[in-house]
């Protein structure tokens, strides 16, 4: 099988032969209706049609009709991990190995720069084509001080041409009020600042009492009386929206057209990723439901968000209202709910420990061991919190027992920038040693003089 390179599907009619193969059948062939497509020297806000899977085409009444922008570097590596030698017994990968997982990563951290790469930027094409349709002029958005979507959305923001505006919630909220600079420049806040976002901050407290979508209209209303030029285009927290959620159903159509290519063909078993806004889950809980729905063949894969804030049963609402805003619907007269489709589609792990980004000595130190064993940077938030929580629900309790032998792709959303705010509590990492380069028996230092 050849490397996918793109993710834009030639217009081909594949319901019928889809029909009559199972999902992995069903995926290798869906790898030969792609081409190579990758766009190169066009306008950043230039959209393009979206034409959404053909598995979607019957479940959803509400497609993107402003299209898509491409922003992103699509297709997002896919590939398998394997412990290498001189791993203590402390190893990850190891641990799984002996029992038979198979454990494949998929590169979503990768999807742009570091000003844009991680999950959110497949949904920012969707909303900011949007919202450049509808001649907006700005963009507000909400999240955590150092959250990942916000910078994302700043900088996508400014390489179309739109003003960012970020309401970020933090307990220095007063001291910020005193000084702005208190605001900082560690991680993610670096880049907010960088591409010149205006932020506002906002106590947690004030962020749970308003909530945050009567938060943004809030200032959307403010900016346009303050200067009637000013047409805010609002932006839910993650992006998480009908409109942006089809950034994921996009990116489960890449992700079957990769495993498909695969040339050992192996099964697709279970699927993890960490889950903080609702839309990330989704588009990859709704879409490889419906895809395998298509195909009406084999066991369908687990699909498992691992939750690193709220509770189950509050994302298993959400997921239910995103895919409503979307005009999600069944047929059937045993067709349920579309919670009740989701319950059945998705499982929603607890996985927020201590609460939402707040980190354990045991999953930082997760996040440190995994980066030396695959060179993989995990962050403490998102991606980091879900493997680690993932992984010991596998290797400490009786429901480890379902994966063994199995495949299982681990969907990385990105986030690394928010190590940054945890590095004097990270452990474990490489230090440094002077060179003594002029043999002038330098205390603790490592002689290479002749």
């Amino acid at each position: 099988m050849t490397i996918i390179t793109t993710t834009r599907p030639l217009l081909l009619s594949r319901r019928k032969v889809m029909k009559s193969l199972n999902l992995q059948t069903a995926v290798a062939f869906s790898v030969m209706t792609f081409k190579t497509n990758a766009m190169c020297g066009h306008d950043l806000s230039q959209s393009f049609d979206y034409t959404p899977p053909v598995w979607a085409k019957d479940s959803f009444s509400k497609f993107p009709k402003h299209g898509r922008l491409q922003l992103s570097n699509l297709p997002t590596p896919l590939y398998k991990l394997s412990s290498k030698a001189n791993h203590d017994d402390s190893s990850i990968l190891k641990k799984l190995e002996a029992m038979g997982i198979s454990l494949y990563v998929k590169r979503d951290d990768m999807s742009g720069g570091v000003e844009t790469g991680g999950n959110k930027i497949r949904k920012l094409e969707f909303l900011l084509a949007d919202a450049l349709a509808r001649d907006y002029t700005a963009v507000v958005t909400i999240g955590g001080e150092q959250s990942n979507h916000c910078r994302a959305t700043a900088a996508a923001a400014r390489m179309v041409g739109l003003g960012p505006h970020l309401i970020l919630r933090t307990k220095r909220a007063d001291n910020v009020q005193k000084d702005p600079n208190e605001i900082g420049f560690t991680g993610n806040v670096l880049f907010d600042r960088m591409v010149g976002s205006q932020i506002y901050t906002c106590t947690p407290g004030e962020y749970g009492r308003m909530g945050s979508q009567e938060m943004v209209s809030r200032l959307c209303k403010h900016l346009t009386q303050r200067d009637g030029e000013c047409k805010p285009y609002p932006i839910p927290v993650g992006g998480s929206n009908g409109i942006g959620t089809w950034g994921y159903i996009n990116g489960v159509e890449e992700m079957l057209a990769q495993w498909g290519s695969i040339e050992s063909e192996p099964s697709l078993d279970h699927v993890v990723f960490a889950c903080g806004s609702g839309g990330t889950a989704a588009g990859i809980g709704l879409g490889l439901a419906l895809a395998h729905q298509d195909t009406n063949k084999g066991a369908p894969p687990g699909i498992h968000a691992i939750g690193v804030c709220d509770s189950p049963d509050y994302f298993y609402g959400h997921v239910a209202k995103i895919a409503d805003e979307m005009g999600f619907h069944q047929e059937g007269k045993d067709a349920g709910s579309t919670e009740d489709f989701v319950r059945k589609a998705l499982l929603v792990h607890q996985g927020k420990g201590l609460g939402y980004a707040v980190s354990t000595p045991e999953e930082l130190d997760f996040i440190t061991k995994f980066a030396v064993e695959t060179g993989i940077v995990l962050d403490p938030v998102y991606s980091g919190k879900a493997l680690y929580q993932f992984v010991q629900e596998v290797l400490e309790t009786d429901e480890g027992e379902k994966f063994r032998g199995k495949n299982v792709l681990f969907w990385h959303t990105g986030g690394a920038l928010g190590l940054f705010e945890q590095a004097k509590t990270l452990n474990f990492l490489s230090s440094a040693k002077r060179l003594d380069i002029y043999g002038k028996d330098l205390e603790n230092g490592i002689d290479i003089s002749d």
